[in-house]
């Protein structure tokens, strides 16, 4: 499939403007190297939409700019948490990526995973912390947080790209650590410290999804460092070797949990799902419903390696856009 007309939507209100813009960036050349129309629309830093420095108007029920599709490059709040989304359900365009409910879950880590553990999932202990509680008896919410024990880490919720989060090494850093995951959310995760391996392994498809091979995230920091927002976008921040250095059968089992956590939270179009190996433990972290697609990003490489090109993974992407939409229309509500 070629010759479509896709608006590229970069940018947004979170603190991942400049990620999403370099998203943006790429999936637009890979769109034209695919033979398509890649259309840039920019969302400001206020929410305001444009096209080559004009305004673009939004009308309910008239698409948007003629377009035959959409390919919302946002990550974060207003982008990737079901906000924008409905809104082009609204507008009633195509688009890519998970649809309104499954973004909104996949945003909040806690949400997330509550479910993945109503589900049964593998994954670290957890728990929450919300501002106004916290204001109200710090003591108190630390003491519930560090039945985790240490080290930990704190990030906030509903925010990615290792934005805010901190690795709380003892009970007298914990304080710093919720002070400054609240900056970016009111809601903030502490999660108990995994041993072992990060490993990550990318999903695309609608009603039967299929899983790349898993790949395995080698920092420049070795066994002391972590994923944070520098390793994650600096240049040999982190090495992904591919395959992940584990036995075939625990990669089985990484793609068996990427698939059933997409299908468990309603995912459609494509997902990156993290996971923490240690031996034969296999423990789900999370689930990012538009990973990022910088030069560095992880998604397209695990693809790549696993057989499927960029310019087909895109092609794939807008296919599995528009088939959605339309046996979404084939329901009257």
């Amino acid at each position: 499939m070629s010759g479509l007309r896709v608006a590229v939507l970069g940018g947004g209100r979170s603190s991942e403007h400049e990620v999403s813009l370099a998203s943006a960036a790429s999936v637009r050349a890979g769109l034209e190297l695919a033979g398509h129309v890649a259309i840039p629309i920019d969302v400001d830093r206020d929410g305001r939409w444009r096209r080559a420095g004009a305004g673009v108007a939004l009308e309910p029920g008239r698409g948007l700019d003629g377009v035959d599709v959409v390919f919302p490059a946002l990550h974060g709040p207003y982008g990737e948490d079901g906000t924008v989304q409905g809104l082009l359900e609204c507008l009633d365009v195509p688009y890519v990526g998970a649809g309104v409910l499954a973004s909104a879950l996949c945003m909040d880590k806690v949400l997330f995973k509550t479910l993945m553990a109503q589900a049964s999932l593998p994954q670290v202990d957890f728990r929450a912390a919300a501002i106004e509680p916290y204001r109200s008896d710090p003591q108190g919410v630390r003491s519930s947080l560090a039945v985790l024990g240490f080290p930990m880490f704190v990030k906030p919720a509903r925010l990615g790209s290792s934005v805010g989060i901190a690795r709380v090494a003892a009970a007298d850093q914990l304080a710093d650590a919720l002070e400054t995951a609240f900056e970016h959310d009111a809601l903030a995760i502490a999660e108990a410290a995994a041993p072992g391996l990060e490993l990550e392994c990318s999903v695309i498809g609608n009603g039967e999804p299929i899983a790349s091979e898993p790949g395995e995230i080698l920092l420049a920091g070795g066994e002391t460092g972590w994923y944070d927002y520098e390793a994650k976008y600096s240049e040999g921040g982190m090495q992904l070797i591919v395959p992940a250095r584990v036995p075939a059968h625990v990669r089985q089992r990484v793609r068996e949990l990427a698939l059933e956590a997409f299908v468990t939270t309603g995912c459609c179009g494509l997902a990156r799902v993290d996971f923490f190996v240690n031996g034969e433990q296999v423990l789900v972290n999370e689930l990012n419903t538009m990973p990022g697609f910088t030069s560095t990003s992880v998604f397209a490489s695990l693809f790549e390696a696993s057989g499927i090109g960029y310019a087909e993974l895109l092609d794939r992407l807008l296919t599995l856009a528009l088939e959605r939409y339309e046996a979404g229309r084939a329901h009257s509500h």
